[in-house]
């Protein structure tokens, strides 16, 4: 998983987008879904009216990848594996 804000672009996408968040839980169709990332268009910033939810597989390019530091891996198992997140 990219780190909170990196930035990318979506396959067949033409515009950078900036992730915001990770382990966004959406509801779709009455179903709860997790999708990996939230985005906001870069430089613009969020709109709440312009969420962009995706996952790894979706993203084309990596612009920018963020600053990672090393406690967050705690935080990205339990992303990946569907528990409650943790503070760190």
């Amino acid at each position: 998983m990219l780190p909170i804000g990196s930035i990318v672009y979506l396959s067949e996408g033409n515009q950078k987008i900036m992730i915001l968040n990770r382990g966004a839980v959406v509801e779709q169709n009455e179903e709860k879904v997790i999708f990996d990332y939230t985005g906001a268009i870069y430089p613009n910033g969020l709109d709440p009216e312009q969420v962009y939810y995706f996952n790894d597989e979706d993203i084309d390019e990596v612009v920018f990848e963020g600053i990672k530091m090393k406690k967050k891996k705690d935080l990205l198992y339990s992303i990946r594996n569907g528990k409650k997140r943790i503070l760190i």
